[in-house]
C-alpha cells in the first residue's frame, strides 16, 4: 500500500509536472502562431510575455515589451479607472471580460474585446495575469454578423457537430438558430461594454468595490454590506432620512414643509393663484436721482451697513418698506457693480425699482425686506478673508465712495475675462470694497490669490437681490398640491426657486431702461446668467442637505486635513488651487447665499425675534388658507392658536442651522454670527422651558 501511494504522488506530482514541461515547446508553439493576441504578466503588472500577434498589433518590435511595466505602455488616459474595476474582479481569482480602447505605439486608439485571466501559483496566490485580446475592426453590422457566423461554423466543425451543408437549399431552423446566437453574442458584447465602459460614476467604483468585496466575506459583513448598497443606490444620496419623530412634530412639520414638494391630491381640487401682472414702477414714487440724493434719515440708517449689526429694520421703516433700492444702490456703488456690467446708475436704479416692485409687501416675511437682507449677508459674507476677490489694504481713490482698488503692477489683468467685461471693469479703476488704508503692492497681491472671481462676487449680489422675487408668501408644497399654474409650469419641481429666476431674467430684459445687461458680451452675459440662475436655485430647501454635505467632503475636510498635517502655510498655492476648481467655487457660492437666506438666527437677539414673528405669521396664514381651501395641511404645528413659536425655532437650528453654520464658520470663520447664533438658541431653549409659546417671556 506504501508503494501505492508512493506511485499516486510520482504520478500526480513529478511525471505530470515533467508532462506539462515536455509540453512547453509545443505550448509555446502555439501561443507564437496563434492569431489572437496574448500577454503574460507577472501579479505586479510585469509584462513577462507577448506573442508576435500582440505585438504585430500594437506595433511594438519583437522582445520590446517585455519586462516593462503596464504603465509604462501607452494606454488611454482612462484605462487607469478601468483597470481598478478589472482588479477588483480578477484579484479574487474570476476572470474578466470586456472592451475597452487603449492606444498603439503609434499613438493610434485601438477597441480591444479583453479576456483577463488570473493564474494561481504557489501558495494559492495569484502570480500571473493572462490576456486574450481580440481587435474589434470597427466593420459595418452585415460584416460583424457574416464573421460570428463563419466563426459558429468553424467551431461547429471543431467540435464534430453535423449541419446541413446543403448550398441548394435553406435550414430555417439552422438559420433562425444562428440568427439567435448572432444576437446573443452581440447582447453579451453590448453588455461587456456597459460592465468596461471608462465613464462610469464614482459610486459605480465604490459599488463594484463592494460586490468584489462580499464574494469573500463572512455572512454577518455580506448582509450589511447589501444594506450598504441598497443605500447607495439610493438618488437622494447626500439627504437624510428622517424617521418618524412622534416627540418633535415641529421638527417633522419643518422637514415635511421645506423639503418635499407636497402630497399630490387626486381628487381635482386645485387653487390656482390669483394672476398677478407683472408690476410697473409707480409714478408717484419719489425715488433717488442718485446716491446723492438720499434723504439723511436714510442715510443714517445705512451708515453702518458693512457691519454683521446693521439694522434692517430701521431702514426699512426710514424708506416705508421699500429698503431693497437704496441699499441696493449704496452695496452696488460699494462692490463696483456698475463698472463690472458697463451699465449706467440710472439703469442700475430703474432695475432696482422694478425688482423691488415685484416684492409683495404684503407677505409678513418674504418682501424686499428679506432681499435686502439677504443682500446685505451676502455682501458681508463676500468681505471675508476667505471669500473677496482682492487683497484687504486698498488704495482710496477717486469716486463717492473709498473703495477702489487698481490693477496689480505688472499685470495686464487678473482675472479671465473677455471683451466688454474685462475692458469696462479696467477701465473704471476696479472700485471695490475694503476698509482702512494702505499701499497696494505686487508683494501683496501675489501673497493671497482671490478665491472667487469678479463674476462670481456680481452673480452672488444680483442673485441676493432677486431670489426670492414675487414670492407669493406660500411654500412650494402648498403650490403643488393647491395645484397652481407656477407648479404645473415647473412640474411640481423647485417652482418657487424656477420662477425666481426665470422672472428676474424676464424684468431684466424686457425694458433697455432697465436692462444692467445690455452692454454685455453673449458669452460674458451667459456666464454670468447661469451663475445668478445655479445661486438662485440653491436655496431650494430639498437640496438643503446635498450641498451642505458636498461643501463638508470637498472643502472643509481637504482643509481640515492640511490643517492637521501642518500644511496650511507650506502649502497655500494647493489650498488656492483646490478652491479655485470651477466645482469648489460653485459649493462655495451656493453655500453662500444658502448662509445668507436663512442667516436670521445668527442676527442680533431683537432682529432674530422679528424674523422669527414675522416667519410664523407666514405659515399660520398659509394653514390657515389650508384649512379654508380644504387642502392638506403641510405643516400642522403652525396653528396660531396652538403653535410654539421657541419649539419651531429650536427644531430649525437644530436640523437646519446648526451643522450649516459649523462649515460655513470653518470655512469662512464668523465668531459673531456663531455667538449670537448660541446666545439666540439659549433664548428660545428658555421659553421653552418656562413652557411658554410666545416671541417673549411675559412682562415681570
Amino acid at each position: 500500500m506504501a508503494c501505492y501511494n508512493e506511485l499516486l504522488q510520482l504520478e500526480f506530482g513529478e511525471v505530470r509536472s515533467q508532462l506539462k514541461l515536455r509540453a512547453c515547446n509545443s505550448i509555446f508553439t502555439a501561443l507564437e502562431r496563434s492569431q489572437e493576441a496574448i500577454e503574460i504578466t507577472s501579479e505586479d503588472h510585469i509584462i513577462q510575455y507577448a506573442n508576435p500577434a500582440f505585438e504585430t498589433t500594437m506595433g511594438y518590435q519583437s522582445g520590446e515589451l517585455i519586462g516593462k511595466e503596464l504603465a509604462e505602455v501607452p494606454i488611454n488616459e482612462k484605462k487607469a479607472d478601468l483597470l481598478d474595476t478589472i482588479n477588483s474582479c480578477i484579484r479574487i481569482g474570476k476572470e474578466w471580460q470586456g472592451i475597452y480602447h487603449t492606444k498603439k505605439k503609434n499613438g493610434d486608439n485601438v477597441q480591444q474585446n479583453v479576456k483577463i485571466i488570473p493564474v494561481i501559483g504557489q501558495g494559492g496566490k495569484i502570480r500571473h495575469y493572462v490576456s486574450i485580446i481580440r481587435v474589434c475592426n470597427g466593420s459595418n453590422k452585415a460584416e460583424k454578423i457574416t464573421e460570428c457566423v463563419q466563426s459558429d461554423t468553424h467551431t461547429d466543425n471543431q467540435s464534430g457537430k453535423h449541419k446541413d451543408r446543403r448550398k441548394s437549399s435553406l435550414d430555417v431552423r439552422t438559420l433562425a438558430s444562428r440568427t439567435s446566437e448572432v444576437g446573443s453574442q452581440r447582447r453579451h458584447s453590448s453588455m461587456a461594454r456597459i460592465h468596461s465602459m471608462t465613464i462610469e460614476a464614482p459610486i459605480t467604483k465604490v459599488i463594484n468595490i463592494i460586490n468584489a468585496a462580499q464574494e469573500s466575506s463572512p455572512m454577518p459583513v455580506t448582509e450589511a454590506l447589501d444594506r450598504v448598497l441598497e443605500i447607495l443606490r439610493t438618488t437622494e444620496l447626500y439627504s437624510p432620512q428622517f424617521g418618524a419623530k412622534d416627540d418633535d412634530p415641529h421638527a417633522n412639520d419643518l422637514v415635511g414643509g421645506l423639503m418635499s414638494d407636497g402630497l399630490r391630491r387626486l381628487s381635482g381640487n386645485e387653487y390656482v393663484l390669483s394672476t398677478k401682472n407683472l408690476q410697473q414702477v409707480p409714478s408717484s414714487i419719489n425715488t433717488p436721482i442718485s446716491l446723492h440724493d438720499v434723504p439723511p434719515r436714510i442715510a443714517r440708517a445705512m451708515e453702518n451697513e458693512e457691519y454683521w449689526d446693521f439694522n434692517i429694520f430701521e431702514l426699512e421703516a426710514a424708506t416705508h418698506k421699500r429698503p431693497l433700492i437704496y441699499l441696493g444702490l449704496k452695496m452696488f456703488a460699494r462692490f463696483g457693480i456698475c463698472e463690472f456690467l458697463n451699465c449706467s446708475e440710472p439703469t442700475l436704479r430703474s432695475w432696482l425699482q422694478i425688482i423691488e416692485a415685484n416684492y409683495h409687501s404684503s407677505n409678513p416675511y418674504h418682501n424686499s425686506t428679506h432681499s435686502a437682507d439677504v443682500l446685505h449677508a451676502t455682501a458681508y459674507f463676500l468681505c471675508k478673508e476667505r471669500i473677496k476677490v482682492c487683497p484687504a489694504p486698498l488704495t482710496q481713490c477717486r469716486g463717492h465712495w473709498p473703495y477702489w482698488w487698481p490693477v496689480p503692477p505688472g499685470s495686464e489683468s487678473p482675472w479671465a475675462l473677455t471683451g466688454s467685461l474685462r475692458s469696462s471693469f479696467e477701465a473704471a479703476g476696479k472700485r471695490r470694497r475694503g476698509y482702512g488704508t494702505g499701499s497696494f503692492t505686487e508683494e501683496r497681491f501675489q501673497s493671497r490669490k482671490q478665491t472667487l472671481d469678479p463674476v462670481d462676487e456680481v452673480a452672488a449680489l444680483i442673485a441676493a437681490t432677486v431670489h426670492d422675487v414675487d414670492h407669493p408668501g406660500r411654500t412650494n408644497s402648498f403650490l403643488c398640491n393647491a395645484g397652481s399654474e407656477l407648479a404645473i409650469l415647473y412640474n411640481d419641481t423647485a417652482v418657487l426657486e424656477s420662477h425666481h429666476a426665470a422672472l428676474a431674467f424676464q424684468l431684466t430684459t424686457r425694458d433697455d431702461k432697465c436692462n444692467i445687461f445690455k452692454n454685455m458680451e453673449r458669452n460674458d452675459y451667459r456666464t454670468l446668467r447661469q451663475a445668478i440662475i445655479d445661486m438662485v436655485l440653491a436655496t431650494e430647501m430639498t437640496k438643503h442637505f446635498e450641498h451642505v454635505n458636498k461643501f463638508v467632503n470637498s472643502i472643509n475636510k481637504p482643509l481640515a486635513a492640511l490643517e492637521v498635517n501642518g500644511e496650511v502655510n507650506r502649502d497655500e498655492e494647493a489650498i488656492n488651487t483646490m478652491l479655485r476648481t470651477p466645482e469648489n467655487r460653485t459649493l462655495i457660492k451656493r453655500m453662500l447665499i444658502k448662509c445668507a437666506d436663512v442667516s436670521n438666527p445668527c442676527r442680533p437677539l431683537e432682529q432674530c425675534i422679528e424674523w422669527a414673528a414675522r416667519i410664523s405669521e407666514e405659515y399660520f396664514s398659509q394653514t390657515d388658507e389650508e384649512k379654508r381651501k380644504d387642502l392638506p395641511v403641510v405643516m400642522p404645528v403652525f396653528d396660531r392658536n396652538t403653535c410654539s413659536i421657541p419649539k419651531s425655532q429650536i427644531s430649525f437650528i437644530d436640523y437646519f442651522i446648526t451643522d450649516m453654520f459649523d462649515a460655513w464658520d470653518a470655512f469662512v470663520d464668523l465668531p459673531e454670527l456663531m455667538q449670537h447664533l448660541d446666545n439666540n438658541f439659549k433664548y428660545w431653549k428658555g421659553l421653552d422651558e418656562m413652557k411658554l409659546r410666545s416671541l417673549r417671556p411675559p412682562p415681570e
